[in-house]
């Protein structure tokens, strides 16, 4: 969950609504983290959920399951805004419960 959220904040950062609606790749990249983010939340423990009653367990699930199921009903502009407005705080959450992790070679990106 965390890596998707980065992902997804990192894909949005300094790009407007105009240019998200505009690029067929960046909504798809997009749409695709938020989507692994929901399934990701999906296999949350139930213990680990209750603990965390601030984060939208449900809708991020919800979310997934539009993207995944009703993809002809996807209202760019209600993506945009979970990616720019839920995410963010999402994220900060997730950075919290993950305890850091040093970098294993991987690809050099880092999640903040």
């Amino acid at each position: 969950m965390l890596q998707a959220a980065g992902a997804v904040r990192e894909f949005t950062e300094g790009v407007s609504l105009d240019s998200y609606q505009t690029d067929l790749k960046l909504r798809s990249a997009v749409e695709r983290q938020l989507q692994i983010l929901g399934d990701a939340a999906r296999r949350v423990s139930e213990p680990l959920r209750l603990a965390t009653p601030s984060i939208p367990w449900r809708g991020i699930v919800g979310q997934r399951n539009i993207l995944v199921h009703d993809y002809g009903e996807i209202d760019d502009a209600r993506v945009w805004g979970v990616a720019v407005q839920d995410v963010p705080p999402l994220l900060a959450e997730l950075a919290q419960l993950v305890p850091e992790q040093p970098d294993q070679g991987g690809s050099g990106s880092t999640v903040r």
